[in-house]
């Protein structure tokens, strides 16, 4: 289900590769790459969620074009690395940056990390009203091999109350190693702009993730005005 987040255990913990409390090593923030997107996406980073308490940043907010940001290189590294049992699952639900459209977009990434767990969130702007298909019903239950470690996930849609023009919510249990976790993700859509959010911990609770997906909403509303 995560193509494009980064490797702060965001592509779906590098397939859920690391545990809740664990965080990947991570480019370390810098200024907005000179480019044409950078002022664009500057403009999102007010978008973005503040820290949450007891969590600290953990990356970024990192600003770009989308398909540059090394988050999202570090995601597709990660995906590539996996054997998935169904492939086609690696992207499923997900904004693709391997679309040259996608991935020149502007965008702006964070992600937060505490013992509990992390939290990493996208915004882009696309040149068109796009968002992602719902989640292929053989893609809800797969199995994939994560550095020699088999990891079973098994997804469920969760009944989010509506946000902006389109939104979407998912809670992702991964099984397998020492240790299992669960992913909790949201993507919201208005106008132009679309908002990832991923929510990793031993145990997510949907009415927290629907909390963080109000504030998410909320702040992607003044960006879209």
């Amino acid at each position: 289900m995560l193509k494009v987040m980064s490797g702060i255990c965001l592509s779906m913990m590098a397939i859920a590769g690391c545990s809740p409390g664990e965080t990947a090593t991570a480019p370390a923030a810098s200024a907005p790459r000179p480019s044409p997107s950078s002022a664009d996406a500057a403009r999102l980073r007010p978008a973005l969620l503040p820290v949450p308490e007891g969590m600290s940043v953990a990356y970024g907010p990192e600003l770009g074009a989308f398909g540059s940001l090394k988050s999202t290189q570090q995601g597709l590294a990660a995906v590539r690395q996996a054997r998935l049992e169904r492939p086609e699952c690696a992207g499923a639900a997900q904004l693709d940056a391997a679309k040259p459209d996608i991935a020149k977009s502007p965008a702006a990434v964070v992600a937060f990390a505490a013992a509990r767990g992390s939290i990493t969130q996208a915004v882009v702007s696309l040149p068109s009203e796009t968002f992602p298909a719902p989640l292929p019903r053989q893609c809800a239950s797969y199995t994939a091999d994560v550095r020699g470690t088999k990891v079973s996930y098994r997804t469920r849609i969760l009944p989010m109350p509506a946000k902006g023009d389109q939104s979407r919510a998912y809670l992702t249990t991964a099984a397998g190693g020492e240790k299992g976790a669960q992913i909790g993700s949201v993507m919201i859509r208005r106008g132009t702009l679309i908002m990832s959010m991923l929510v990793v911990g031993q145990k997510v609770k949907p009415t927290g993730l629907y909390e963080l997906a109000d504030l998410a909403d909320k702040n992607l509303a003044r960006v879209a005005k």
